[in-house]
Order: C-alpha cells, then structure tokens, then sequence
C-alpha cells in the first residue's frame, strides 16, 4: 500500500508538470500561429491510450488505438521504385494542405491547423509535436522542401525563443503559483533557531571544527540565523566564520575554506540536529521497550556502554548496531541500556526488533512556527520561496560533478520515495513545486535535445546572424537524446543498486 500511495503521488505529480511543461510550447506557437501537429502527455509509440482531434467540424475520439500515419509521402525515381538514403532507408515529404484536403472525409491528417492531444503508455514526460522544428518528435525529412509560413522555423527569433522558452517559463510560474497557494492555505511553517531550549547538537566532524554542543547558532560573517533547514546548511559550508551563543557568551568559530553538503551527508549522525535529550516522552504499547519495562520519564544515558544521553546519540548507537548486523560482525539483537528513573541509574536488557529499534519516542524541544498571509500578501512570499529554492538547486547542482554527487544520483525510484508513504496534500504541492523548479533548470540546461539546446542554437543564430544546418541540428538532436537517454539509465540503475544492497 505504501508503494501504491507513493506511485500515485509520483504519477499524478509528474502528469501535472508535463501538461504545464508542454502546454507552455504550445501557447506561444499558436499564438504566433505555428503549427501543433500534436500534443501528447507521456510517449505513445505505436498505439495511443486516449487521442481526441477535431476533424471537419467533429470531434473524434479514439482509445486504445493505434496512432494515425504520419501526413507524409514517399519520395519515388524516375522509374517509381522509392527513393532511399545512404542507408537503405526510404525518403518521405510532408504533405501538401492540398494533398490532405483530399484525403477521405475522417481522415485525422486532414485538417492540419487542428492539434491532436492525447495520452501516451509510456510515462516518462510528454511532447508537443510543432511543425517545422528539428526535435525529438520530427527529423529533417519531416520538414517540407520549403520552409511555410505556419511552421516553426519560418517565425522570427523572437518568436522562436519564446515558443522553446515557454515550456520553462511555465514551470517557474507553475512553482511560484503552487507555492504562494500552499502558503495561504496552510501558512509558512518552520524551526526557528532562536527557541532552541537546548542549543543545538554536533558531530564529530563538526566538533572538529570548534563547535560544541549546546551552542546556539547566530549569524555568519553574510547574514543571521532564523530558520533550521536546508539555507541553514548552505550558509555554514559558504562561511569563513560563525557565531553561537555558548554559555552566554559570543563565540566566533573559523570555519574551514572547503566544505561540501555532500560531506555532511555521509556522516551517520547528523552534522546539526537540535539537541533533544533522550527523555522517554511515549512508549509503544507493544513495542520492545514496553516488554523491557521501560517507562515514560524515564532518561537514557548509554546504550552497551556508548554514550546515548541525546535522540541524534542515540540513534546514531542504533544506526551503528545495524551497520555492523549487516557486514556480519553481530548477530545479537539484545541491547544494554543506562537510564535515570526518579533520580536512580539503573540498567535493563532490552530486545530490539529487526531494524534496531525499541518503539519510543522522545518530546521535540522546539516548536514549529507558522506565519499566516492573507491571499495577495501570499503571491511574493510564494514568488520569493520559489526563487530562494531554484538559488539553493542551482547552488548544489555542482555537486553532480563530483564523484559522490554522481553516485548519489537517481531515477524514478529516488523521486517516488520522497513522497510521503500517507497522502497528505500539504507535502503533495510542495513536492509537486519543487520538482517544477528542477523540471524549470534541467531543461535550460544548454544540452541537445532539451529547451535549453535549442535556445543555446538559436542565441548563436542571433548573435552570429548565421542559422545552423537542419542537417546539424537533426544531428545535435541525436547526441543530446542518446546523452539524456544514458543519464536515466545511469540515474535509475543507481535506485536499484541502492534497493539491492
């Protein structure tokens, strides 16, 4: 059922970007009365799932059904045996509007100003077939001999920008929008620093540095702390220097000149948690350390002799127990615990169950904070969350160059997991908003093959006046599909390498 939850969340939020993405092309074509021959949510090859097209005055519906023939016609000798390539492979040229104005009355190629929408069974992204353009839907021998005024490569370069900008634009717009909404509905939540009871919790790679636990974060040498997330940790790895409040005195702490979030990321124990003593606040009924004899209030102190007087201790003790179940070191799944009860220490023996753990909960020493906006003060404090996330992307998106960040890559797998394992419409949007803004950069990206290929191409266009090749063009295509084709693979052969071992 969990699987089930996240796929549909998965499905649904890939399904709405893709129709905004494409959509986005397809406004700005026919609002400079380019030509959309289709427009497709996933790939259809083959057969389609669902077709729709108005055809002489009539819509007509298809499902299930295999995809309609191209508009073309095949290139023929003198003597009428079919022209062919270098290749063996025969030559076709589009259809002249004569042409498909005699084609039967039904036929879905005629009427080619009309678009053909429908859903492909191939669910990973969509296109919008626009006539005239050398892209992954179309090749060189789809164009017309002579270029017509209602195809793509007829309109002028502003006109082109925007029509293969749009699909990007529309996923900014798409974030801002889902953000700013989020907003209103349920309010800007967070961790603020400055009421944390207990100063925060560090470790070992930070206590390197000079902190200590306790220390309550307040500025870097750029700007001040307010909230405990992911600008946070960004802030500390762009440093030189940081103040805390420890023991009621400022403190300025050095920070090294080379810091990585991929670094914070391998440590086990986090580089910066809340310090949260390890007081019993629930014990599960039926749990482990119910049997044991555990009991609310109670104040763990070690676990088998290591320190665990902290939620991050401990758990880190436990995480440190199944890592070494796994590499075959252990087989014993009884744990030793130290604990405090009305002022006592004592000890008890307590069975784990298969993942470590013991069914108890400690009370969190912060509180969430939520600052409320009515609707229109919500759209630039949406617009500003939005942006504020594309910077930090950006920011990390470096990381993939390294050695680390490459294998920390993912496919379908990693994104359908950081969706909640219960549908909660909250997490739902803003993890639709985030993929928009990836979905926004990657595509911008200066690759064949994505929007920002062929904006890169039609830039040189404009600032050198001289156009690529169709021929060159219908070959970058090739490159950048067989490029973005082994980054998936690559991506998704990492999710199962993780799920095997």
């Amino acid at each position: 059922m969990t699987f089930l939850i996240k796929a549909v969340q998965l499905i649904l939020s890939l399904s709405i970007l893709v129709i905004i993405h494409e959509f986005g092309h397809f406004f700005w074509s026919k609002l400079f009365k380019a030509r959309v021959d289709k427009f497709y949510m996933f790939f259809n090859p083959k057969f389609s799932l669902f077709r729709i097209k108005k055809v002489d005055g009539k819509l007509r519906v298809r499902f299930l059904s295999r995809n309609v023939e191209d508009a073309i016609i095949p290139l023929l000798n003198d003597d009428g045996t079919p022209k062919k390539d270098d290749k063996g492979k025969a030559l076709y040229r589009p259809m002249t509007d004569e042409e498909r104005a005699a084609l039967p009355k039904g036929d879905w190629r005629r009427d080619p100003d009309n678009t053909e929408f429908g859903i492909g069974w191939v669910p990973f992204g969509g296109y919008c077939r626009i006539i005239g353009m050398v892209d992954e839907t179309q090749s060189l021998a789809d164009l017309a001999a002579e270029p017509q005024e209602y195809e793509f490569r007829s309109k002028r370069s502003g006109q082109r920008l925007l029509i293969m900008a749009g699909g990007v634009i529309n996923n900014l717009l798409l974030a801002f929008l889902l953000y700013a909404m989020v907003i209103f509905a349920w309010g800007d939540s967070y961790r603020p620093l400055d009421n944390s009871k207990f100063g925060m919790e560090f470790n070992e790679r930070a206590e390197a540095i000079g902190f200590q636990d306790h220390d309550v974060l307040l500025r870097t040498d750029k700007k001040a702390f307010t909230r405990f997330d992911s600008d946070m940790l960004r802030a500390i790895c762009r440093a030189k220097e940081i103040t805390v409040l420890r023991d009621g005195q400022e403190v300025v702490i050095p920070m090294p000149e080379k810091m990585s979030l991929l670094d914070f990321n391998k440590d086990v124990q986090p580089f910066i948690s809340y310090y949260t003593p390890m007081v019993i606040g629930t014990v599960s009924e039926n749990g482990r350390a119910a049997a044991a004899g555990m009991q609310v209030g109670d104040s763990i102190i070690s676990v088998n002799g290591q320190e665990a007087g902290s939620f991050a201790m401990f758990s880190y003790v436990l995480a440190q127990l199944k890592q070494q179940e796994d590499e075959g070191h252990i087989v014993n799944h009884d744990i030793t615990v130290a604990y405090k009860r009305n002022g006592v220490v004592d000890t008890m023996k307590v069975a784990t169950d298969p993942k470590f753990m013991i069914g108890v909960a400690v009370d969190l020493p912060y509180e969430y904070q939520t600052d409320r906006y009515n609707f229109w003060q919500s759209i630039p404090r949406g617009i500003a969350y939005g942006w504020n996330t594309l910077k930090g992307y950006v920011s990390d998106f470096r990381y993939v160059f390294t050695k680390d960040g490459a294998q920390s890559l993912g496919g379908f797998g990693t994104i359908g997991s950081i969706f909640p394992a219960t549908w909660n419409w909250y997490s739902f949007w803003m993890m639709t908003a985030f993929l928009s803004v990836i979905l926004a950069f990657m595509n911008i990206l200066p690759i064949p093959g994505l929007d920002g290929g062929h904006i890169l191409f039609l830039l040189w266009e404009i600032v050198t006046g001289k156009k690529p090749g169709e021929k060159f063009l219908e070959r970058a295509e090739w490159v950048g599909f067989l490029l973005l084709m082994a980054l998936m693979i690559y991506a998704n052969l990492n999710d199962v390498i993780r799920m095997l071992f």
